[in-house]
């Protein structure tokens, strides 16, 4: 059964009509992954873009101690707790608890001890003294070598936390850190692409081009060349070496960092609320309710 509740997250992660989503929905018995694929196949929407919107609220953060360096994320339901100085506390104190302790996954750092307590009745007893849900979402390790330096940057006190590990000077990763920031790669370069994306990425350029009268009739071999060169144009969006540099466009990153005899080893990007769609309020319904007399 295709539920209004399924049709508008597809809506909202697509930006499609309804009537769109519903028959995309319909199409693909109810598979929203299958769903976002469809739409694009159709043109109708360019849904990978906008899956991962950021859609809840909290704090990324990011910390690092010689070698190591940890990036987290902490949700709550508003900005305004996000400022709360109590949650601020909360955040780094998970910060440097995680980074010293190192848990193997999420299960592990809830079960650390925090002043006395777990994580996560720290977390339960945060949440009942602050009036909101607070959940600790995420949290990447990251280690390099003494021949290698870290790249930090933090945009908007905590909207977006990207670490690099950069073979180069300790300037020059904060420059990546802050290009990883701003241009959400996916990978460092496209050789870290797996195949199956690839050829996911090419079947559905296929489709597109199947579904526009423009294109349909086209050679065979003329295709080729557009679906080519749009799945090159899709990685050139993903991997981090193909993208302009963000302080100068008329250069890609591989150049710059061709220039700087320097090369990324990894990277880690969090921005808050990415993938998790934010709980809409009716404000003139919550206003009714609060100043209804029973």
């Amino acid at each position: 059964m295709i539920t209004a509740k399924l049709v508008k997250e597809l809506r909202d992660r697509t930006g499609a009509g309804m009537m769109d989503c519903k028959k995309a929905l319909e199409a693909t018995e109810g598979d929203i992954t299958k769903a976002i694929d469809w739409l694009r196949e159709k043109g109708i929407s360019s849904a990978e873009k906008k899956s991962g919107r950021i859609a809840a609220d909290g704090l990324s953060n990011l910390v690092v101690d010689g070698n190591k360096a940890v990036v987290i994320e902490v949700n709550s339901e508003t900005d305004f707790v996000a400022k709360n100085e109590e949650f601020l506390n909360l955040v780094n104190g998970l910060s440097t608890l995680i980074l010293n302790e190192e848990p193997k996954d999420l299960d592990a750092a809830l079960a650390l001890d925090y002043n006395g307590s777990s994580v996560a009745d720290a977390i339960t007893q945060a949440t009942a003294k602050i009036g909101e849900k607070i959940s600790l979402r995420r949290f990447e390790i990251v280690t390099k070598t003494d021949d290698q330096v870290f790249g930090e940057y933090i945009h908007m006190g905590g909207r977006i936390s990207a670490v690099t590990v950069v073979e180069g000077s300790e300037e020059f990763a904060r420059d990546i850190a802050m290009q990883v920031a701003s241009m959400s790669p996916i990978y460092v370069s496209r050789k870290e692409v797996p195949a199956e994306v690839m050829e996911h990425e090419r079947n559905i350029q296929i489709e597109i081009i199947k579904n526009d009268p423009a294109l349909a009739d086209k050679p065979e071999k003329v295709v080729k060349g557009i679906v080519e060169g749009r799945v090159n144009k899709t990685l050139q969006d993903v991997s981090l070496v193909d993208q302009p540099f963000f302080k100068d466009p008329n250069v890609k990153v591989a150049q710059v960092l061709k220039d700087q005899n320097a090369d990324v080893v990894s990277f880690v990007r969090f921005a808050v609320g990415e993938g998790i769609e934010k709980r809409e309020e009716d404000f003139a319904e919550e206003v009714a309710k609060a100043s209804k007399v029973n």
